[in-house]
This record gives C-alpha cells, structure tokens and sequence, in this order.
C-alpha cells in the first residue's frame, strides 16, 4: 500500500479521493474557474459489490485533441484479467460510462501549459442488468452508449453495429474519387464553390465529411457544415471518398465542389511532396519535426522557412536511467511537459519505492523511456516502442495489484515497432 499512500499525499485539497457512497460527484480543481498547471488528481470510485460504477461526465472543457496526450481525464477499470481505459479531451462531453466493476480509478491531468474550464462528473452503483444511458443517447452492445453524431453516421462503432441500422431517416451520398489512371505521383484537391448546409456545432444532422483514402473507413480529413466554406482539402496519396448526409429535418442549398489530380512533382509553391507521396504545408519545412515519413523534410535546412525547433542531444544524467540502450535524450520533453533532467529526476523519485519489485527492470525502461526519451539525431526525439509498454505491463501487472494500484499507462497510444515511423527499446 506504500505505493498508494504516495500517489495520495502529493495531492492537493479537494483534488482526488476515495469514494464510498452509493452516489456522488466530483469536479477538477477550481471548477468552473480554469484548472490549475501541473495537476494530477485521482478519485477511486468503490461501490458495493454486485453493483458496478457508471459515470456520467456532464461539462469538459479539457486541452485536447484526441489522443489526448497533454491534458485528459481518464477512467480506468480493473477486470478479472485485464484493466480497461478510456480517456477524454477536448470540448464535448463525452457519452456516458457504464463500468464492468465495482472499482474505478478516475484521473485528471493537466501539463503546464493550456488550460480550461475542466469538468464536471456524477457517478452512482447500478446493478449489472440495470445499465441505462441519458436521454439521446444511444445504448448497443448491453451497455455501451454513443452520443447521437455516432449513430448512422456511416461507421459502425459497436460491435452488434445496431448503431448503423435502420438508418433510412438519414439521406446519404457519397463519392469515391480514384485516380486510377494516373500514377502514384499525383493526388487529388478538392475544392468547394458553394457551401451552406443545415448548421450545429457538432454538424450532426446535415454535414460533408472528407476521407482521406478508399473508403469511408479511412482517416477524416473533416466533417463540415453551416455557411461557412470547407478550406481546401489534398489527399495523401490517389484515392479521396466525399460522404454527404442529411436527416429529414430542416434543409438548405447544399453544395458544389470540384476536385483534380495535382501531380507531387508540381506541387504548389504553399506544399511540399514528400516522395512517399505525403504533401506538406510550407512551413512545416526545417521545423525541427519529421513530417515525411524519412524525415525529408528535415533535410539539406540551411535556410530555414520557419524558425526550428531547437532540441539538441544531451548526456543522460538521472541514475536511475544510466545504462539503457542509448545514452542521449533531448528536451524539454512535449509528451510530458517535462523542462529538463533535473525535472524528470524529480518525477522519478516517485517510482523508486517500486524498485524492490521484480519486475522493476522492465519498468525502469518504460518509465526512462517516456520521461528521457531517446533523441534523434536528425532532430526530435523518438517515443518508446508499444513493445516496450506491454512487455512492462504483463510483468507488472499483478505485482501492482498488491499494492492496489492499477498499470497507470495506455500502451495503445504508443507506437508499434512494425509502423514506419520510429520508435525506440531503451
């Protein structure tokens, strides 16, 4: 339990706790004033068994975007052999959770930097047949809910895919555009002429949504709607899909758009054409980032087009991250808002209490490995491998759960090692 009675004592007044009771609330610090830099908070939410914890988050207003890897809200259950996290960003609440235990553990981070109004949450004990979801949303895979922009929206997002059936109030169109007769050197802008369709700020009864790819499956380049005109809009590589949908309610005059193949090897002087087929904004150039896939345009920067990131290499100082597979970080370090090392030592300090455990080594590597991460020699540093994460986690797992502490990291949010862009193994 040391481990835990840690985690509590650097918390501050009114941020975290236990909670017992069969129903209640919590809030992140000073709400609905903006929440305080540099804050960690964790509520455990204990209810009476066999009744499980649902929570309903009813304001957010939390530095995002998804995935949420600067401020977040998070809420993590433990099941019988794995745990299960879902974390929460930006300025729309999210749908309400039901839970699949009588335990959860709910945190609120914030970096440095950025910051909002926060949130607002209640939560209470259902039983397990008792499961219920507020009004407009919608309930699938016996419990989970959606928030009404999720349904019909042409992506299935539960696993029975009710949330796609019946959806004949909806109206969709949709265009695939190939470029199947030209090669891989050219893709495809798209360009809008005229543009006004049903508003609301989350376009979910009238909207246009762009596809980066062959089908609707592919990343959304964005959703639009009201008057005011989409930018224009280049795909990565030959293939772009256009989805038009309309419900039944109130109509406008819609839209006119016209697309053409743009060959990379005659790209517009505001981009730049990776040779992967990736078309850049200018100012992306000499940046400090690798933003081609091969870091080409990090290259040959003798003539910056926007002022670089600085972020030279430096000598890895902290003890208890001498000896990895590399010996050079950089910083300050953006995924964690961490100044420099002797920031970094400080935050570790905390995890020295679990150097006793057998399955420490492992950890240290994760652990040196977000905090000090490897840096790149063409600029940047690198992230730990999602192997490294998961490795770390099914040794520790259980030794944590001794200490009634739960994996604390999503290691889907790290980089796999078979993607093309790097990624390290302290």
């Amino acid at each position: 339990m040391l481990f835990f009675l840690i985690l509590f004592i650097s918390l501050p007044s009114g941020c975290g706790g236990v909670l017992t009771d069969a129903e209640g609330s919590f809030n992140s610090p000073n709400h609905p004033g903006s929440y305080p830099p540099d804050s960690l908070c964790v509520w455990v939410i204990r209810v009476s068994a066999p009744a499980l914890v649902q929570i309903h988050v009813s304001t957010l207003s939390v530095e995002g975007p998804s995935p949420c890897l600067f401020d977040w809200l998070q809420v993590q259950e433990q099941l019988e052999h794995t745990s299960f996290v879902t974390r929460f960003c930006g300025n729309v609440a999210p749908p309400t959770v039901n839970t699949n235990s009588s335990t959860v553990w709910v945190t609120f981070r914030s970096d440095s930097s950025i910051s909002g109004s926060g949130f607002t949450a209640q939560y209470r004990a259902v039983l397990p047949g008792h499961k219920s979801c507020v009004k407009d949303e919608f309930m699938c895979d016996r419990g989970r809910c959606l928030l009404p922009v999720s349904v019909c929206d042409g992506h299935p997002h539960c696993d029975d895919q009710t949330d796609e059936d019946n959806c004949s109030h909806k109206h969709n169109g949709t265009w695939y555009i190939f470029l199947l007769l030209i090669d891989q050197s050219h893709i495809v802008s798209l360009s809008f002429r005229n543009f006004s369709l049903e508003p609301h700020d989350m376009c979910e009864f009238d909207y246009v949504e762009v596809h980066d790819g062959a089908d609707m499956r592919a990343r959304v380049l964005g959703r639009f709607c009201g008057s005011s005109f989409p930018p224009n809009i280049t795909s990565s590589g030959c293939h772009m899909t256009l989805v038009f949908v309309a419900d039944e309610g109130l109509t406008d005059s819609g839209f006119n758009a016209t697309y053409q193949a743009v060959s990379l090897l005659d790209s517009k002087p505001e981009q730049f054409a990776c040779s992967s087929g990736e078309c850049l904004q200018r100012e992306w150039l000499c940046d400090g980032w690798n933003d081609c896939t091969n870091g080409e345009d990090e290259q040959n920067c003798d003539n910056f087009t926007y002022p670089p990131f600085t972020s030279s290499c430096e000598v890895i100082e902290v003890d208890m991250c001498v000896g990895l597979t590399y010996n050079f970080t950089s910083f300050p370090n953006i995924w964690l808002s961490i100044a420099d090392q002797s920031e970094a030592a400080s935050l570790l300090r905390h995890y020295q209490v679990l150097m006793e455990l057998a399955c420490f080594e492992p950890l240290r590597r994760l652990l040196c490995g977000m905090f000090l991460p490897q840096c790149n020699p063409l600029g940047g540093v690198i992230q730990p491998c999602r192997s490294v994460c998961t490795a770390a986690e099914k040794q520790c797992s259980h030794a944590l759960d001794t200490l009634s502490f739960s994996w604390p990291f999503n290691c889907n949010l790290l980089r796999d090692s078979q993607e093309t862009m790097e990624c390290s193994v302290p």
